[in-house]
């Protein structure tokens, strides 16, 4: 073997992958002490198949018991595997609650979290009437918020509209978010933009939609935007709930997020409702 040879086996590529996953028994996706996590068994997974063990980066990291439709994740490999070969070999490693959907070869600049144009969140509500002796099924339990309150779908939407734009929306971070040195860099994900500490984000997209899941209805939020703070996505629905029950009139809502301050908001919604839906990049620039 030349050493011309041998050193471009050295020479690492860069990986795209997609994956989806049930979040319900992780500690979220980042790698935790002595914790269960979806970065920690991809990368344990790597490390048997092909004797690297690199740290999968992914487009954001969601907290414990939050699911995934298409996160997205990046790494480098010096192994030389066919892409589909890959994804079979660590769908057959990878226990049967992570699926890898799809593998590519991309470019070295691209990164899973700073290269991401936006995130698309979906969280799925289970109307209930406790009344009418209703309850939620085992089959959606670990994918379903039950919400015993009536709501206006009306409403809601009022709710949804009002968070578009760009917005601080400190008041819908968790309490003491963990703000990075760059604008989305936080606990939940986002995209990265400016160099300095932020709450702004701007929300593309927002309303909820009514759907059939297992011959149940549910009620479905769908928000777009360029990042997302920790815990904001839950801080909207449990905020946007309230004003679909009348709890709070959706005039309120510009008063939040003026208030900065996350204890004039609404409930954070319980986490396995949660859906990370799609993450966007945009290759051409």
């Amino acid at each position: 073997m030349t050493e011309s040879t041998q050193a471009a086996l050295q020479q690492t590529q860069n990986w795209k992958l997609t994956l989806s996953y049930d979040g319900t028994d992780f500690h979220g996706w980042q790698v935790q002490p002595e914790k269960r996590t979806v970065q920690g068994e991809l990368q344990a997974a790597l490390g048997r198949l092909v004797g690297e063990a690199p740290l999968p980066q992914g487009s954001g990291r969601t907290d414990a018991g939050v699911h995934a439709l298409a996160q997205v994740a990046s790494f480098p490999l010096q192994a030389r595997i066919p892409a589909a070969n890959l994804v079979r070999a660590l769908n057959r490693t990878l226990p049967g609650s992570i699926r890898v959907l799809e593998a590519c070869v991309v470019p070295d600049s691209f990164h899973a979290r700073h290269s991401a144009e936006a995130k698309t969140y979906e969280y799925r509500v289970l109307p209930i009437e406790p009344a009418a002796d209703q309850m939620c099924p085992p089959v959606l339990a670990r994918y379903v918020y039950p919400y015993s309150w009536g709501l206006n779908l009306g409403l809601l939407q009022r709710a949804a509209t009002a968070f578009v734009g760009e917005h601080d929306f400190r008041s819908f971070a968790a309490t003491d978010p963990d703000l990075a040195t760059r604008a989305g860099e936080t606990d939940a994900d986002a995209t990265v933009q400016t160099e300095t500490r932020t709450t702004v984000r701007t929300i593309f997209a927002s309303e909820w939609q009514e759907q059939t899941a297992d011959g149940f209805h549910l009620l479905v939020y769908r928000v777009r935007g360029n990042g997302f703070l920790h815990h904001m996505v839950r801080n909207l629905v449990g905020t946007a709930l309230d004003v679909g029950r009348g709890y709070r009139n959706v005039e309120e809502i510009p008063k939040i997020l003026a208030a900065r301050d996350r204890a004039a908001a609404g409930p954070t919604a319980p986490a396995r409702g949660l859906f990370l839906h799609s993450v966007e990049y945009d290759f051409n620039s």
